[in-house]
């Protein structure tokens, strides 16, 4: 199953991020973007595309001791941008701001933790960013980027991580469905 390690942010941070992003997309619904449904914007710490059922439990397991290690965050969504770049994107993000190198930190330990439990994680380094839309083909996206960039948003503490299965094909307009396997508290000292 595909499984990845998130935090999610505050409700009034979802909700105040989608206030301001509402009537810029609705004034522009031809662009082509697949908005993520705002009950699924998160922010991926590990991505793990299959790890084998019997590998979750102990995969919960050790992302909990790494989570209960760390102290919970202050973060807020901060700007944004696209990648691969503005001219031809394929994604477009909103970046993150606050303890970023917590954050570093915590994404660091949730990988080492699916790794240990025998999952691959994929990708080489951790780039926080919340997916907001994607677009089928590159597209130049300059305009959005520097809307994004007058964003800033309400500060929330992330005091848990999520270990989340992702269901391909069983959600919204046939996109993933994410189902929440455990939430864990961040109550820890920073190691």
């Amino acid at each position: 199953m595909r499984i990845f390690v998130a935090l999610r942010p505050a409700p009034e941070v979802v909700e105040h991020l989608a206030t301001f992003l509402e009537p810029r997309r609705d004034a522009a619904p031809s662009t082509g973007w697949r908005w993520t449904p705002v009950e699924q914007w998160h922010l991926t710490l590990a991505f793990c595309g299959d790890v084998d059922d019997w590998r979750v439990e102990d995969l919960v397991e050790r992302v909990g001791e790494a989570a209960s290690r760390r102290a919970p965050l202050d973060l807020r969504v901060d700007g944004g941008g696209a990648f691969p770049h503005a001219d031809g994107a394929k994604v477009l993000w909103g970046d993150l701001a606050g303890d970023r190198a917590g954050l570093d930190d915590l994404a660091a330990a949730c990988r080492r933790a699916c790794s240990r439990a025998g999952a691959v994680v994929d990708g080489d380094r951790f780039r926080p960013h919340l997916t907001l839309a994607r677009l089928g083909r590159p597209s130049q996206v300059s305009d959005w980027v520097k809307l994004l960039d007058a964003y800033a948003g309400p500060d929330w503490r992330a005091d848990e991580v999520e270990v989340v299965a992702s269901h391909l094909g069983e959600g919204p307009r046939r996109g993933a469905r994410h189902e929440v396997v455990a939430t864990l508290p961040l109550d820890g000292a920073a190691a």
